[in-house]
């Protein structure tokens, strides 16, 4: 490709496409979730999952944690790499809370908890290249402002 190709490509967008057959209201109804790329496909969803965790389903919710969870990991990588600490593994889990409010529902938070081995980084380094992260991941920026955010960083 030519240099032009090249500074297109890095400039260009991608999209992702998820569907969603939903049947039934809200408290007895369920759909399943399914992504464009064929990754997943049929994973239930319902109400019940949002609100009671004995539900063998799955919700935005959880959808969003597993979004988060991976960009973050990514993010981290690429900041740790850039820093010449490029790290061996990465244990990342995001926890994502919804809250009941006076009015409705909300998604109020999404807590990182991340273990890394990462050769020749200090404890500072690594909680500071997750703080780094944890602000600019893309799925953060899609969030912040909306949702807290956080991030406990150890290394192993």
């Amino acid at each position: 490709k030519t240099e032009k190709g090249r500074k297109d490509m890095a400039l260009g967008t991608a999209k992702s496409t998820a569907n969603v057959v939903w049947e039934g209201s809200l408290m007895e109804g369920g759909g399943q979730v399914s992504a464009a790329s064929g990754v997943f496909s049929d994973l239930a969803v319902s109400w019940l999952a949002r609100t009671e965790r004995s539900s063998p389903t799955t919700s935005p919710e959880e959808l969003l944690a597993s979004a988060h969870a991976a960009c973050f990991s990514m993010a981290l990588s690429n900041g740790l790499t850039k820093a010449d600490t490029p790290p061996t593994k990465l244990e990342v889990s995001a926890t994502v809370t919804f809250a009941q409010q006076e009015v409705g529902w909300k998604v109020d938070s999404s807590a990182i908890m991340v273990t890394g081995t990462v050769p020749g980084a200090t404890a500072e380094g690594f909680q500071e290249a997750a703080e780094a992260a944890k602000d600019g991941c893309p799925i953060s920026k899609a969030i912040m402002g909306n949702v807290e955010l956080s991030v406990e960083a150890t290394l192993a």
